[in-house]
């Protein structure tokens, strides 16, 4: 499957964002979709999880509370709607799919991103 990040821009430290993950080649519902994210000089960080099958969601502590994943099946789209953004929130934002379990994407290197989308957040 091919993923597509969008959504991104730039807001307010306080404001709220929605960022999509587009699929494309297969059904979404076959995956687990992670975001994760690299802000500038540092080592990128898993961001949260959608499981496939029940849906399950997961989130990293630093935005546990403000961000919310869920899966727009029809439109084999996977959002992330984060709230309460912070100048830490600022990074480049990327979706991954894989077959594996929420909790093993957390750890797991991958080899290919596709390009992300950019989040700034001024305070």
């Amino acid at each position: 499957v091919q993923l597509q990040a969008y959504g991104g821009g730039l807001v307010q430290a306080g404001e709220s964002l929605r960022l999509s993950c587009a699929g494309f080649g297969s059904s979404l519902d076959r995956y687990a979709i992670s975001w994760f994210r690299q802000a500038p000089g540092k080592e990128r960080e898993w961001v949260s999880c959608i499981s496939r099958g029940d849906f399950s969601t997961y989130y990293a502590d630093s935005v546990e509370g403000r961000f919310t994943v869920s899966k727009d099946v029809p439109k084999n789209t996977v959002h992330l709607q984060m709230d309460d953004l912070k100048s830490e929130d600022t990074a480049v934002y990327y979706c991954v799919a894989d077959r594996a379990f929420c909790t093993m994407m957390r750890t797991r290197s991958y080899d290919t991103w596709g390009q992300g989308t950019l989040v700034t957040v001024s305070s």
